[in-house]
């Protein structure tokens, strides 16, 4: 079984970078419009929070927005390109313009208490998880015991 799985996996890696290349040809770079910042999402227990964190370097932090509800999470805004008088591109792979993610949320949070922190090209949002209020009573336990005959 070992041998079949390091050929699976032989395999995604061939796929993989298969479609890697297939962006470089220039006759495809068409096809993509703006660029997908990377994201790191966690959750911490104590206390309760979801953190997501978004690579976004070169974007200005006023062109990024971030909207919370019904358990997604919202990142959008815009990258552009500097404008440099004169230029002639000899290369073109950094990806701009507008980007949108939107991240499923696996709790409930509280969106009044949530913060949002840009620095040095990384976005980094904290989402308290909300509090439900528990109904209080006492749960009957059942616990089997063996007897050693």
């Amino acid at each position: 079984m070992t041998g079949r799985k390091r050929d699976i996996d032989y395999l995604q890696g061939e796929i993989q970078e298969l479609f890697a290349d297939l962006w470089q040809v220039p006759g495809f770079a068409g096809l993509r419009r703006g660029f997908r910042p990377q994201t790191d999402c966690f959750r911490t227990d104590d206390p309760p929070t979801l953190h997501v964190i978004v690579e976004l370097p070169g974007v200005e932090p006023d062109s990024v927005e971030v909207v919370a509800a019904n358990r997604v999470l919202v990142i959008a805004g815009v990258r552009k390109r500097p404008r440099v008088d004169g230029a002639r591109y000899l290369a073109i792979e950094i990806e701009y313009g507008a980007f949108e993610r939107q991240i499923e949320l696996s709790e409930d949070v509280d969106t009044a208490a949530a913060t949002a922190r840009y620095e040095r090209g990384m976005l980094k949002v904290e989402l308290p998880v909300a509090q439900r209020k528990s109904r209080q009573g006492k749960v009957p336990v059942d616990v089997g015991r063996s007897e050693a005959r």
